[in-house]
């Protein structure tokens, strides 16, 4: 075995014994030591995507060196080293974008345990990404879910408390759907590792044995992880979580958590029962129609509010139900046209919440729309992010967010029952997106009333007096950029790791 083939396990185990140390690090000290642990662990994944792809195969790694059921096993593929490079590049580029934020919001006392949180959370995600052992995953679930949780409500004020309960009710109300469907599965295979769950679903599906517990498993454990990734109608809790806790949670919690779920869920589809068996199963319809709903009240939802950042939290349901309709097409191309939403979701995503906070802080630390008003003059750097992000969410060329776009459409094209409903729930988004997010773009570059800048008298922020925060934006703009203009590349990337993601 090579020495890189190591890297997955070691980058699992590193950030999640990097958050009992930090416990033990001064708030200074846990900061900085939680930027290398990140980019330590990025590196490590883009020398793991670098052997997969040259390889052209997958490979396991049995931990302990013992096969199942006494032994665990990671699975590393080329669609897994993608996104655990890409989960630690949005990582690293929110939690720089946040410092200034977090430092404010945070008490000196606890802004170590933040750096706990975080890194609980960074090796959830690589499990989740990794492993190939299902109640693993469900373990790593909860961690995620716990770590979420403080992220939330680190900020110690009442609006985040209520938001982290609401979301913990809604998240455990997930988890436990999801265990009960691993144990139905369980209990009709008797298998916990994921390829050995494929082969006996495989032959219950050729015997037709146990069809029902079988729907049930896999309705259990798509609803669950559907309400933890906040789809419609399971949506309740994700304005205010997003909108009242710190930049740095609410861009993480936004592009890469719900990721997480969805990827697991993914898994489920492609390794554990096997994506020709869910195809005649009715689970995806029903997705089908929850995200198509999702789409276009999402969009709603964020026309009606008068908050820049409750809007982004209300968009991002309506991104999560593209992701879900893509899944509901049944098709090769429309589960690629929703991996790649989920990269320009997340590079999307967080920019828009790193770019709003620099646009309230200089319009008096209010999200009302009328304050924001010339925010992006005074703020030139936050006002070029939001826009471009903006502009990538309706769906600009030259940005991911077209390239998504076009994907789902061509995906629908040729569907019997469900090219109609997609070309026109894609149609009526896009408007909606224009509305809420243009309208802001053309809010934040209104110029104000002579009277109402001696009124108010807002502070400028210059790209030298926030450097950090504005080289994040930039990496964000230019990944965007990246998305749209090499997308070709990208995509045949992830159609590979897809192929042998089974």
């Amino acid at each position: 075995m090579e020495f890189v083939q190591n890297f997955p396990f070691i980058c699992i185990i590193l950030s999640l014994f990097s958050g009992p140390l930090s416990s033990v690090l001064s708030g200074k000290k846990a900061k900085w030591w939680n930027a290398f642990v990140i980019t330590a662990i990025g590196l490590m994944n883009i020398a793991v995507l670098a052997f997969v792809v040259s390889t052209g195969e997958p490979y396991v790694y049995r931990m302990g060196h013992f096969s199942a059921p006494w032994g665990n096993e990671i699975r590393v593929g080329i669609l897994e080293a993608v996104m655990a490079v890409f989960f630690c590049v949005t990582m690293l580029l929110c939690m720089l974008g946040g410092i200034a934020e977090r430092e404010e919001e945070i008490e000196e006392s606890k802004q170590n345990l933040y750096y706990i949180m975080v890194n609980l959370l960074l090796s959830s995600l690589l499990a989740l990404i990794y492993t190939n052992d299902l109640f693993t995953a469900y373990v790593f679930v909860e961690i995620n879910t716990i770590s979420a949780c403080g992220l939330i409500m680190i900020r110690q004020n009442g609006r985040t408390i209520v938001a982290a309960t609401r979301y913990m009710i809604m998240s455990l109300l997930g988890s436990g759907m999801l265990l009960l469907g691993i144990c139905f599965l369980y209990s009709i295979t008797g298998h916990l590792l994921m390829s050995n769950i494929q082969q006996a679903v495989w032959n219950l599906h050729e015997t037709g044995m146990y069809q029902v517990p079988l729907l049930v498993a896999v309705g259990l454990m798509s609803v669950g992880l559907a309400v933890k990734s906040a789809l419609f109608p399971f949506h309740g809790w994700l304005p205010d979580a997003y909108g009242y806790s710190t930049v740095s949670s609410a861009a993480i919690l936004s592009s890469l958590v719900s990721k997480g779920y969805i990827f697991l869920l993914l898994k489920i589809f492609y390794r554990v029962i096997g994506f020709e068996v869910i195809k005649d199963s009715k689970v995806i319809h029903v997705l089908f129609v929850f995200g198509i709903a999702g789409m276009i009240i999402g969009s709603i939802d964020a026309i009606r509010e008068n908050s820049i950042r409750r809007m982004i939290a209300y968009s991002s349901v309506a991104q999560i139900g593209y992701i879900y309709m893509g899944f509901g097409l049944g098709t090769e191309l429309g589960v690629l046209s929703s991996v790649f939403h989920i990269l320009c979701h997340a590079a999307t995503k967080a920019l828009l919440f790193l770019s709003a906070s620099s646009l309230t802080e200089v319009s008096g630390d209010s999200t009302s729309f009328f304050d924001l008003t010339g925010a992006g003059y005074r703020n030139k750097a936050a006002g070029l992010a939001f826009t471009v992000g903006s502009l990538s969410m309706v769906g600009f060329p030259m940005l991911g967010g077209f390239i998504s776009k076009i994907l789902f459409a061509q995906a629908a094209v040729g569907h019997a029952y469900k090219m109609l409903p997609t070309l026109i729930a894609l149609a009526v988004s896009t408007i909606l997106n224009t509305v809420y997010f243009l309208k802001t773009v053309i809010r934040i570059y209104t110029p104000m009333r002579s009277e109402e800048k001696k009124e108010k008298q807002y502070k400028l922020v210059t790209m030298g007096q926030q450097p950090v925060k504005s080289a994040a934006l930039l990496c964000f703009v230019a990944l965007n950029l990246v998305l749209g203009l090499f997308s070709q590349p990208i995509l045949t990337l992830l159609e590979r790791g897809l192929s042998m993601f089974a």
